[in-house]
């Protein structure tokens, strides 16, 4: 408890340094530093919230126990009683700010870049590419988030071979970070004329959204083509040259926007896509490392794992990460998949302070 102390005790510190830096004048001019103290002291603000009240709830034992010690017949029966109750909310308060000093991923308020595609199943991927892109506009729509399509390849039949998106948003990377990865649909097909059961896949990709200071791009590393875009079949929907496909040479990635008649907003659109790409696999890398280094596998939601499984036969989503299952497979797709997603960041939680736990004994080991 001495180490939790400790670390309270720090933080509240740097509070008490935050609220005096925004009452200066100085600050109050200074836009960019303005908007950045008063990001941390919001982020701030439950755990000395949480921390107050735990110290209030620690006074009031100790006024109860000294009352105990002073051995009036009348009242320690009630101190008594008043002390253990006292304990179970000093319980739930000290795990609460257990959880509440994990550090939190820097990413965890960012907007995302959301990408689907469909994968093994032919057509059938292709639609169930379409209804889960509907379930994600459904349940951005529920968190008040803006989503804007940057980029779509539809097959003609109502579903999507890529389809890429900009979700924008309080924390849409801290909710949505755990969709990537392997979507497994299970049900008969409109074109199954015996009623057999088809097995299809779509691959979800969830980006944190790039800032021109986070990844640099130098212009050189780019192969920059544009041509006539082009739709459905083939047949053109444009006459002048605005597609853009962009390469970046040292990763081989290929991003390429056609949606809008300028070229310059196609480019604009590709290095939004390029940039939180390149973000990405610099973050998967640094897990990977930090995974390596600590020999513990952490479910990261992989994009080449199978996550979960929509089997409308039988009305039932399974989150194969958590072993979550739920029959309302109808409502999951339109859009309410907070079961998920509370289950999923509550399991992770719970892993970085195993983390952060084990960590702490080693440092005391050592």
């Amino acid at each position: 408890m001495s180490d939790l102390w400790a670390k309270l005790e720090n933080v509240a510190s740097r509070w008490r340094e935050l609220e005096t830096q925004l009452a200066d004048p100085a600050t109050v001019k200074n836009l960019e530093l303005l908007k950045k103290l008063s990001r941390e002291h919001s982020e701030l603000r439950e755990l000395m919230e949480t921390y107050s009240h735990y110290k209030k709830v620690a006074a009031e034992i100790e006024e109860h126990q000294a009352v105990i010690k002073e051995g009036d017949p009348e009242l320690v029966e009630l101190a008594t009683e008043e002390v253990k109750t006292l304990r179970l909310r000093q319980e739930e308060l000290e795990d609460a700010l257990k959880k509440l000093l994990v550090p939190k991923d820097p990413l965890e308020g960012k907007n995302i870049i959301l990408e689907i595609r469909a994968g093994t199943g032919g057509e059938e991927a292709g639609l169930f590419a379409g209804e889960l892109f509907d379930m994600y506009v459904r349940f951005a729509a529920q968190k008040g988030w803006r989503l804007e399509i940057l980029s779509q390849h539809p097959t003609g039949k109502g579903g999507y071979k890529e389809i890429i998106a900009q979700i924008e948003g309080k924390e849409v990377y801290g909710y949505l970070r755990f969709e990537s990865g392997v979507h497994r649909v299970q049900r008969v097909p409109v074109t199954e004329a015996q009623g057999r059961i088809h097995t299809s896949a779509v691959t979800v990709a969830v980006l944190p959204e790039a800032e021109d200071v986070e990844v640099t791009v130098d212009e050189k590393e780019l192969k920059i083509d544009v041509y006539r875009s082009s739709g459905p079949g083939g047949q053109g929907v444009n006459t002048t040259d605005s597609a853009v496909r962009i390469t970046h040479l040292p990763t081989n990635m290929v991003v390429v926007c056609q949606d809008e008649r300028s070229q310059h907003k196609n480019k604009a659109k590709a290095m939004k896509i390029l940039k939180s790409r390149l973000l990405d696999m610099e973050r998967e890398k640094q897990e990977q490392e930090r995974i390596q280094l600590r020999r513990s596998q952490v479910k990261s939601g992989d994009r080449s794992e199978k996550i979960r499984t929509y089997n409308f036969p039988q009305n039932r989503v399974t989150d194969h990460r958590i072993g979550l299952t739920v029959h309302q497979l109808d409502r999951v797709l339109q859009g309410e998949l907070d079961p998920f997603i509370a289950a999923l960041r509550q399991n992770h939680q719970a892993e970085i302070l195993a983390e952060a736990t084990a960590a702490d004994l080693e440092a005391k080991r050592a």
